[in-house]
């Protein structure tokens, strides 16, 4: 079975050998919501074909740049600065850093090409932001509700990567904003270390702590899903194992 045009993820055998894989870049991004006519609604951004990621619908973010590193070296402090000023940069909106929450990080598999471990944050805004991007690596933008943009993708009209999905996912299942940045702030950050098999009909998923196969890589152990199946059909999310 040929892997989803969205599968973003390398090669199997060399996921579970990991040997001689460059660490992963640090990097940060942000879910930017608000409230637009009734709507909860999230900033999505269109990425130009020739960069990492190209193409696809992303939130504003980037790497982790030396000079985010303003308190000394605290990994997640630094991935703070960088979010708000990847926002910035990104879509000419100001954010302060602490204003962020952080409620995920996500690592990919090692044979990912341009592989970047990276803090999810999340935060609102008012609705009368002018949204400005660069036209360069950035070539449009749109705020669009989570579950609308998961209707997009499954109907092939938006490309998504796996962690821009589960995310979108989870934020479609809150009724307001306020719900949803209250329930994350109270959780601690959830982190996704993605190991990718195979199941029994040939399509790749990916696994996460939680499921009941990602300790010996195998799909078809019984038990507690976290993991989403990316068949050429679409993607599949199971999560019983993470509720919200």
């Amino acid at each position: 079975m040929s892997k989803h045009k969205n599968d973003i993820y390398g090669d199997l055998e060399k996921d579970r050998e990991n040997e001689g894989a460059e660490p992963a870049i640090p990097a940060a991004t942000v879910v930017l919501l608000r409230e637009h006519e009734g709507q909860n609604q999230v900033l999505m951004l269109h990425k130009t074909s020739k960069i990492a990621f190209g193409g696809m619908w992303v939130f504003p973010g980037g790497k982790i740049d030396a000079a985010d590193y303003t308190g000394g070296l605290n990994d997640n402090a630094a991935a703070r600065v960088a979010a708000a000023r990847e926002t910035e940069e990104e879509a000419g909106i100001s954010i302060p850093a602490d204003k962020f929450i952080w409620f995920a990080h996500w690592t990919p598999p090692a044979s990912t090409a341009r592989r970047f471990a990276t803090w999810f944050f999340l935060t609102s805004t008012d609705d009368d932001h002018e949204i400005q991007v660069d036209g360069g690596e950035i070539q449009n933008h749109q705020w669009i509700s989570p579950s609308d943009a998961l209707q997009q993708h499954a109907k092939g009209e938006i490309d998504l990567a796996p962690p821009t999905w589960v995310s979108l996912y989870h934020l479609s299942r809150f009724d307001t904003i306020d719900q949803a940045l209250n329930t994350l702030n109270e959780q601690p950050p959830r982190y996704y270390q993605t190991r990718v098999v195979k199941d029994q009909d040939g399509a790749r998923v990916a696994l996460w702590d939680g499921d009941a196969g990602y300790p010996e890589w195998d799909a078809a152990t019984a038990g507690a899903r976290h993991r989403l199946t990316m068949s050429k059909a679409g993607f599949a999310f199971e999560h019983d194992a993470v509720p919200y």
